[in-house]
């Protein structure tokens, strides 16, 4: 007789189990054997880029098992010891044939629990490698992919799913870089960017409704002091990306009686007659990213200094090498951020990065800002007003699930983000609901299409990124009625006294 194959779970029993290994992590925030199970599902919802951040915490929970120096080493371990046995052990970590293939001991053979807990951990490293691997190949970060997978292959060389995945990982490498079949890979010469799904998450409850009358009477305080002659209403806008909409729906489809899809978007009117030269907007920003390591550069507004600058400039009080314009941006900065990071040693991460990297350093030192600002404040990431109202371009599921479109690095987008926030001393495990993969994806999605920067007229190199949350709800328009201007953190909007199309 035949076997009936098994069923696939559904979307539904997916994101179900999701949500009860969140808030088991909640409760027991150490547990690496969570994270991993949790990994598993997001492979399952074709969320490879989360899978692959639940495997990297798992992993380095594994290393503050094995070690007893490390920092959260008693909270791991005895999160482990409550799995009492390798044989049988959870079904997460025994994939395939690791227990045998690791040569881990049978039930008789253990001996204590402190050999158990180091048993069980490196079973989970090698666990980790297996989903890294994998789940970076199929980002497109080929070089993160590809080592680990070596290092999982150092640990068991001959592990079927680690050398198949080795295999794909060289072929998609071959095929990327032009390479013949019989071409050697060197890991230094593969591509380590990829893309991911850009959307609004399933489980994301922290998007506010950009149309309601509240969003608007609120962005429209914001505006008020600082372009008093101008408004936010709700426009309706042609659609520019096929079943792209707003709010992470359809957009009212008219194609098929062969009429032009429409949707809403926010956009800045102006509410009273305004001369022409006359300033529009002029917005204040804190907001800001600079990647230049010791420049004289306010580190508020992000403002170049000069040295006649810098004899003017103050300092703060506790950590004498941050330097601002003046006493009104350091006030701002106490207020909105610098506490958080203040002689905290955050000052050299992801600065003076090589050119291939400029981006991707000013997106992520903007996520540091954010953090910052999140972390003082005692909010959310996602609810701080600087980037709560911002659309981060996101598409629809179906259409994310095939046209990945957000830039990812294992390095900038998971790696450092985490090494950022252990610098600000905060525990990456016990505020993952502030934390999740998926909250730092978002800030950045809104990031990217909103942020400004300026190019260094010294080596014309991008160095200095900014977000300023209102002049983002501007629309485009091909023959615009404004020219913007923007010096540090302030964005300035005038009036142009005659329009480019109209000479």
């Amino acid at each position: 007789m035949g076997t009936t194959p098994l069923e696939e779970p559904s979307l539904d029993t997916l994101l179900e189990r999701r949500q009860q290994l969140t808030d088991a992590l909640s409760e027991s925030p150490y547990d690496l054997i969570l994270y991993l199970e949790r990994a598993v599902v997001y492979s399952s919802l074709a969320y490879p880029d989360l899978a692959a951040s639940d495997a990297y915490r798992a992993l380095l929970l594994a290393d503050e098992v094995r070690d007893e120096g490390f920092e959260y080493h008693e909270e791991a371990k005895e999160a482990l010891e409550s799995y009492s046995e390798i044989r049988p052990c959870p079904e997460v970590l025994n994939h395939g044939r690791l227990v045998e293939e690791l040569n881990l001991p049978s039930a008789e053979e253990e001996s204590d629990d402190e050999s158990r807990c180091e048993a069980l951990a490196d079973l989970a490293s090698v666990r980790s490698f297996q989903i890294l691997a994998k789940s970076l190949l199929l980002v497109g970060c080929l070089r993160s992919a590809l080592e680990f997978c070596e290092r999982g292959l150092a640990k068991l060389p001959h592990n079927t799913e680690l050398n198949e995945t080795k295999a794909s990982i060289e072929q998609a490498a071959r095929k990327r870089l032009g390479l013949r079949d019989d071409e050697p890979v060197e890991v230094q010469d593969l591509p380590d960017r990829g893309l991911v799904r850009r959307e609004v998450y399933p489980w994301n409850t922290y998007e506010p409704d950009r149309f309601s009358d509240e969003s608007l009477a609120f962005l429209n305080k914001l505006l008020a002091e600082v372009a008093p002659k101008v408004e936010v209403r709700v426009s309706r806008l042609p659609v520019l990306v096929a079943n792209d909409g707003e709010s992470g729906t359809n957009p009212d489809s008219k194609e098929e009686h062969g009429e032009i899809p429409m949707c809403n978007q926010l956009g800045l009117f102006a509410k009273e007659p305004i001369s022409p030269g006359e300033v529009v907007l002029d917005e204040y920003s804190l907001l800001t990213a600079n990647n230049r390591h010791k420049e004289s550069a306010c580190d508020a507004c992000g403002t170049e200094l000069s040295a006649a600058d810098v004899s003017q400039a103050v300092s703060c009080p506790e950590c004498d090498d941050t330097i601002f314009c003046d006493e009104t941006c350091l006030n701002a900065a106490l207020e909105q951020y610098h506490p958080a990071v203040c002689d905290m040693d955050v000052d050299s991460i992801a600065k003076d990065p090589e050119a291939k990297d400029v981006d991707e350093s000013l997106y992520l030192l903007l996520l540091a800002r954010l953090l910052a600002m999140a972390a003082h404040q005692g909010v959310h990431p996602l609810e701080v007003k600087e980037v709560k109202y911002i659309w981060g371009d996101f598409l629809p599921t179906p259409l994310s699930q095939t046209d990945p479109t957000l830039p990812f690095t294992f390095t900038h987008t998971l790696q450092l983000p985490l090494h950022l926030l252990e610098r600000m001393d905060i525990n990456i495990y016990t505020t993952l609901p502030s934390h999740d993969q998926w909250i730092l994806n978002t800030c950045l999605a809104k990031f990217r299409g909103t942020a400004s920067a300026r190019k260094n007229p010294r080596d014309g190199r991008p160095d200095l990124a900014a977000v300023h949350p209102l002049w983002c709800l501007a629309n485009h328009d091909c023959d615009p009625n404004v020219t913007w201007r923007w010096e540090g953190g302030t964005q300035n909007y005038n009036l142009l006294t005659e329009r480019a199309r109209s000479k």
